[in-house]
């Protein structure tokens, strides 16, 4: 590992008594995989995480991985640098390699979803059941920022949760609360060196863009790393109201089977918000391509709308619209939602639509992306 830049002057490393805060959703879990790149924040989350567990008489077993992503020639090196510090604090250490091409678009993104899914096989082997990552109070303003610009839904705005399934397993944040100066100032303080990858500084990514010029003028501003964390908790908290009430529709309207149904009625009674919900719930459950678009979904419910207070379906044929896979038909008493007929794909592309088959096979179909951008989280 190489030094990094010194740490702003007020930033103080964090003390020891707040340790037992941070760390406290670990002792729900006999074993945590710490998810350490060999940079400042993860870094910090090790040595951290370490102190915790050594001032305690039993707790969770902690094991440490660092992917490499053979992006750069000195990632090897960082990684056995976080194998040499992980022993030095009694923790097992594991290098694991994304292997393959890599993709020429989306290289971040696909980094990203590369790493949870080395991460999440690597938890299952050990016998970890969660994962620990070092997101910051930085990561989480970033994440509410850029998804605010991406014309996100509360979801998305609701920023990166301390906690969240992955893969059979519990993805924690434990650091979210916590500046990047702070974690910075504690490895200093600790006289433990890091890395810093150069990706971070590479201004052809979004995210470095926001990080080196809007983000600080915010700041400048009044809207800061705390201002982005109240914003997210306040969204989350609207999000989970939201989310009750379109549970509370479901169970009244929603008949589900192979065709979902909805009272037409009643359906158009709700107000849109819990409508949009409700109707994207249908369409992911029996859809066969992947996420639904929120401004899609919106324009799919405007569509709803307008041809309910038109009459529609007063004819025999009721009228249609086909999104992420289903098809939403508007008949006289109800609205249904089913799999919409199979796309006849080229002879030339089966091995893409093969290969997203792959790549979806397992994932839980939940409502809970609309309006999300997952880049960060």
């Amino acid at each position: 590992m190489c030094a990094a830049e010194a740490a702003p002057a007020a930033a103080a490393a964090v003390e020891a008594a707040r340790l037992d805060a941070l760390f406290r959703p670990f002792e729900d879990h006999a074993g945590v995989l710490l998810a350490v790149s060999g940079g400042p924040d993860s870094t910090a989350l090790l040595l951290l995480a370490a102190r915790w567990r050594t001032a305690r008489a039993d707790g969770p077993a902690l094991y440490v991985a660092t992917v490499d992503h053979g992006l750069r020639a000195g990632a090897r090196a960082e990684a056995e640098a976080v194998g040499t510090l992980a022993a030095r604090l009694g923790m097992p250490h594991a290098i694991l390699d994304w292997e393959g091409e890599k993709p020429m678009s989306g290289l971040q993104e696909a980094a990203r979803d590369a790493r949870y899914a080395l991460l999440a096989d690597h938890a299952h082997t050990v016998g970890a059941s969660a994962i620990a990552t070092a997101h910051t109070a930085d990561d989480q303003a970033e994440t509410v920022l850029f998804r605010l610009l991406r014309g996100s839904g509360l979801a998305g705005l609701a920023g990166i949760p301390a906690a969240r399934p992955l893969d059979g397993l519990t993805l924690l944040r434990p650091l979210l609360g916590i500046g990047k100066a702070e974690l910075t100032a504690t490895c200093r303080a600790a006289g433990i060196a890091f890395a810093e990858d150069p990706s971070n500084r590479d201004e052809r990514f979004a995210r470095v863009r926001l990080r080196a010029s809007l983000l600080p003028a915010l700041a400048a501003a009044g809207l800061d790393a705390d201002g982005f964390a109240r914003l997210a908790e306040r969204m989350a908290r609207a999000d989970a109201a939201l989310e009750a009430a379109t549970d509370a529709a479901a169970a009244r309207l929603l008949a589900e089977g192979p065709v979902f149904r909805l009272p037409r009625a009643a359906f158009a009674e709700l107000p849109a918000e819990i409508a949009l919900r409700l109707l994207g719930r249908a369409i992911d459950r029996v859809g066969r391509e992947g996420p639904v678009e929120l401004g899609k979904l919106e324009a799919l419910h405007r569509w709803i709308a307008e041809e309910h207070a038109a009459g529609g379906a007063a004819a025999s044929r009721a009228p249609a619209r086909t999104l992420a896979g289903a098809v939403v038909r508007l008949g006289p008493k109800a609205l249904t939602v089913g799999p919409a007929p199979a796309r006849r794909a080229p002879a030339s592309a089966s091995f893409v639509h093969a290969d997203a088959k792959l790549r979806t096979a397992g994932a839980p179909r939940t409502l809970r992306h609309l309006g999300k951008d997952q880049g960060g989280t």
